[in-house]
């Protein structure tokens, strides 16, 4: 059946233990959300619940609530230890925020409460094993892992679990992991509750609720996929290839594009373009892929989220390989490369909290609806406004005028008006920037691209977790865990970082004078001869007995303190 949207209630009105309260106080939440109103007391009762909510709504918390609830209530009277929860999720990104998340809600319970995550921990298999002898009472995996564990026998017992948890559950079939959740599925007890949470009620979700779910509730709130326009603002500008490197060069140089970004890209490959691209301007970013290990991706999240640095670049890989070698549902055409050369179990567009995000730049657009929506998704995330811009070639025309219509239709917004505004931005202008931009564009070729992410890999291994502690002994060297330090592969011109003001649109001179002024004195102090030697300048042009530079037809006086040449 369906059920519809409840008032709104307070959290200690939703009967829960006074140490869940403490924690959610802490965390600073003030009231529940639409979704977690409406489902946590369905979860609490011991339904199964098909949760449906746009990313952002804090699904997360819709199940990790009710489930630590449920593990305390049954502590009273458990007479032993055992695996009691199990929440899969199809992203080790996504089995790292879901156990943090659950750690937060549990922490004031002290260790009564043991959670596990056996997917984006280290990929040893012995201390994956050593995490489940302890018997958790919550294990948070993918299923392929859980499900090798479940088969070697004395590892992990799932006949005493009372409760499932699949999120993003549209994703799990869609990454290949049918097979896995079929299997492990027959490791669980006849009677368990289950709990679905996705942000779209796919094809894969309903034969997912078919294997594990009895006379389920489905919560589908009436809500649209994305936030209000005046939370969320959605641009594009008209821009074939060679466009774009000009454009994003302009944006980011002459700041019309500020704070937190997300430049999303299509494939790895153009990540590391990107990167090279704008690291001959002096912008730093760092990049996103699913080929860098688990634990260097969520530490570049978790950095990224904390203000290390402000722009990420993150590939969107659409066609995902399975375990098997076959192709995922989710894709129409063709085979990704070999599974070695990416992590499956990774997505930057789908289900990741990326914190404070203020824009989501679209370099490559996306490739259907789907993504679009997701992608947008990380950014206005709770009550923060954010922008969606998108660079859109003719190619792509027919998938924009797709998500127009989408976003039309879910705004109920009038006929003949545009959701996706043209951004107020004039090629013209931005011609001065274009010989500099295809240069560095063309600079970052595929040479030096392979490379790039060789190096990246063999750096990033380095910054490991067995670091840790020298590191917090060590401020100084913390640095060395930066991901968006210079790449070195390609010869970098310093010259390029200044903007020379003839290239400047007029309408923008006073803001980047600004601007650059400010990064000028920095740069100064870092280089003290050139510092001096414009001092020296400065003090001899300003001196009255000199000759102004114009007069060039006139001798130059001698100085007051030198005699005259007899």
């Amino acid at each position: 059946m369906s059920q519809k949207a409840q008032t709104a209630v307070q959290f200690h009105e939703l009967e829960l233990d006074q140490r869940i309260l403490k924690a959610v106080a802490q965390l600073g939440w003030q009231q529940p959300t639409l979704i977690q109103s409406t489902a946590i007391p369905l979860l609490l009762e011991g339904k199964d619940v098909v949760v449906r909510a746009r990313t952002g709504s804090g699904k997360t918390a819709t199940y990790a609530l009710p489930l630590i609830q449920k593990i305390l209530n049954s502590k009273l009277n458990a007479s032993e230890q055992c695996v009691s929860a199990v929440v899969l999720a199809p992203t080790k990104e996504l089995c790292r925020q879901s156990r943090a998340v659950i750690e937060q809600l549990a922490e004031s319970c002290g260790k009564v409460i043991r959670v596990a995550d056996i997917a984006g921990s280290s990929s040893d298999a012995a201390t994956q094993r050593h995490a489940l002898a302890e018997r958790p009472d919550i294990v948070v995996s993918t299923p392929s892992k859980l499900l090798n564990h479940a088969e070697a026998g004395g590892v992990v017992d799932l006949k005493n679990v009372e409760t499932l948890v699949v999120d993003e559950a549209d994703l799990v079939f869609a990454f290949g992991y049918e097979k896995d959740f079929k299997k492990l599925i027959k490791h669980f007890p006849p009677i368990y509750q289950a709990v679905l949470v996705s942000a779209t009620l796919s094809d894969d979700v309903v034969r997912m609720k078919g294997l594990c779910l009895n006379n389920p509730v489905t919560l589908k709130l009436e809500e649209p996929e994305l936030v209000p326009q005046d939370q969320l603002t959605h641009q594009r500008i008209l821009a074939e290839e060679n466009d774009k490197p000009a454009i994003l060069y302009a944006l980011l140089k002459l700041r019309l594009v500020r704070g937190k970004t997300i430049i999303f890209v299509n494939n790895i490959d153009r990540c590391y373009k990107v990167r090279l691209f704008l690291e001959q301007f002096g912008i730093r970013a760092c990049v996103l892929n699913s080929e860098l290990p688990a634990n260097i991706r969520i530490h570049t999240i978790s950095q990224f989220n904390k203000g290390t640095y402000d722009i990420i670049i993150a590939s969107d890989e659409h066609h995902l390989e399975q375990p098997g070698g076959k192709a995922s549902s989710s894709s129409s055409t063709g085979k990704r490369k070999s599974s070695r050369s990416g992590d499956f179990e990774s997505s930057a567009s789908r289900g990741i909290d990326f914190q404070c995000v203020n824009n989501v730049l679209n370099f490559d657009f996306p490739r259907d609806v789907t993504s679009y929506i997701h992608r947008a998704g990380r950014t206005a995330r709770g009550n923060n406004k954010g922008s969606v811009l998108s660079f859109v070639s003719i190619k792509e025309a027919a998938v924009n005028d797709a998500v127009e219509q989408k976003l039309h239709s879910t705004f109920a917004a009038q006929e003949g008006e545009q959701i996706i505004k043209n951004y107020q931005f004039k090629m013209e202008e931005v011609e001065s920037f274009r010989y500099r931009a295809q240069d560095c564009w063309r600079a970052a070729t595929r040479v030096a691209v392979h490379d790039t992410r060789i190096r990246e890999i063999k750096t990033e291994i380095l910054n490991c977790e067995k670091l840790k502690g020298f590191f917090e002994e060590n401020q100084r060297d913390l640095q060395a865990l930066r991901h968006d330090k210079p790449l070195k592969t390609i010869k970098v011109q310093n010259h390029l970082s200044d903007m020379p003001d003839y290239i400047v649109p007029k309408a923008l001179k006073r803001v980047v004078g600004t601007a650059s002024s400010s990064s000028s004195g920095a740069s100064t102090a870092k280089h003290p001869r050139q510092s001096a030697a414009k001092t020296a300048f400065e003090r001899q042009s300003n001196d009255p007995l000199m000759v102004s530079q114009v007069d060039f037809g006139k001798k130059r006086p001698a100085p007051r303190h030198k005699k005259k040449a007899l």
